[in-house]
């Protein structure tokens, strides 16, 4: 059985749940934790592992500036599930592999993909990104021209559409995506504009990757706009792949779906939170607000199990929780180390589509997530554990 890590105090201003932590990304963390505005301490979550500047799976508190690297490029990207009245045994005599291809076709996959035209659900949804922009005083077109076509659309890499069974064969429906092309954009953006901004001022940083934006300039501002508007992004995305999703699961079955509950939850977000007496800037990448009492999900990886939690709201987390296994293997080391054949012998019993496309995302390239849950047993209680039925996939 895993055991339960308790907070390590690596450093005052570094603290963390990790049990499985590579030391490449403690010293990552700890560089980052070393920024003169951190407040009061940067949270490790036990799914920390190497990002682009900042550590993924961790929970970064700032006073005063912002850090776009410390969000990441997939801004506001995050999961959504639905608890459906389905179970497991409804399903029977039924081919999973008809409700797979019909997943693939109706949400455009992989990196770059998009719509050919927009749903009636997606139009409404973009004239309200369009009016949010247009108010805001800026235009996404200037980051992604068919910025609207991408939404409803998965991605690549982690990002997934999968059905699932609870502990007590209760069928949700479970997704994985964020902000796509235009949300890269605009944080690539930010992340140059706050890199020449340290260059001109001379400002000395553990990372040039760490460099910031200070609140009250007009860079700030601006980052923080666009940042709002792709969250939102995300967000409807989400919602409108999960409507496309019940929407195949009814065709499949003859049957409505009946939604009994839906979770939608960044994990790679910014937003303004009090903590320790100061009104901060709380930048999550790779970790879930866990308030307590809060709804959140924590995916495994495609082979593994996923929970529904409830945040505890521990303060010194920073009110957090990890948001998944976390990579133990980087891409091209996976791809290196595993096979299709492994793939195929991990993925048993989950209808899948077979192809050496997603060896990289084995279930082996991830940290064991039972760890990674009982790391987080002072951050969150588990409602519900999942386990795939079907498993969908971008290359």
């Amino acid at each position: 059985m895993p055991t339960v890590a308790d907070v390590e105090h690596l450093t005052p201003r570094l603290l963390s749940w990790a049990s499985l932590l590579e030391e490449n990304t403690l010293e990552q963390a700890r560089r980052t934790s070393t920024l003169p505005f951190i407040h009061p301490h940067l949270a490790l979550m036990p799914d920390a592992h190497l990002g682009k500047g900042a550590t993924v799976g961790s929970v970064i508190p700032t006073l005063g500036a912002l850090v776009p690297a410390a969000v990441g490029v997939d801004i506001g990207c995050g999961m959504i599930a639905v608890r459906t009245r389905f179970s497991t045994g409804d399903f029977d005599g039924l081919d999973r592999s008809v409700l797979r291809t019909a997943l693939e076709r109706a949400v455009p996959l992989s990196a770059g993909g998009r719509n050919q035209r927009l749903t009636a659900s997606a139009e409404r949804r973009v004239d309200v990104l369009a009016a949010e922009a247009a108010a805001a005083g800026f235009d996404p077109a200037t980051s992604v021209a068919h910025w609207a076509l991408q939404l409803g659309s998965l991605g690549s890499g982690n990002h997934f559409i999968e059905v699932t069974a609870d502990e007590t064969g209760r069928v949700w429906l479970f997704l994985h995506s964020g902000s796509r092309g235009v949300g890269n954009r605009i944080a690539q953006r930010h992340i140059t504009i706050a890199r020449e901004l340290a260059r001109r001022w001379w400002i000395d940083l553990p990372d040039p990757d760490l460099a910031y934006l200070v609140e009250g300039t007009a860079e700030f501002d601006a980052y923080v706009t666009e940042l709002r508007w792709a969250q939102h992004f995300a967000l409807l995305n989400r919602e409108e792949m999960m409507d496309r999703v019940a929407a195949c699961l009814a065709e499949w079955t003859g049957t409505d779906v009946v939604e009994e509950e839906r979770i939608n939850c960044h994990h790679n977000f910014t937003q303004s939170e009090r903590h320790f007496d100061k009104q901060v800037w709380v930048s999550r990448k790779g970790a879930i607000e866990a308030k307590a009492g809060q709804p959140g999900l924590i995916p495994g990886s495609m082979g593994t199990a996923s929970y529904v939690v409830e945040g505890k709201g521990n303060p010194v987390a920073l009110n957090s929780s990890p948001h998944g296994a976390g990579r133990a293997f980087s891409r091209s080391a996976a791809r290196k180390r595993f096979s299709l054949d492994d793939l195929r012998t991990a993925m048993a019993g989950i209808e899948f589509r077979d192809s050496a496309a997603f060896v990289d995302e084995i279930p082996a390239a991830y940290k064991d997530i039972d760890q990674v849950m009982a790391d987080a047993a002072d951050l969150v209680s588990v409602r519900h554990e999942l386990h795939q039925l079907v498993n969908v996939k971008g290359e």
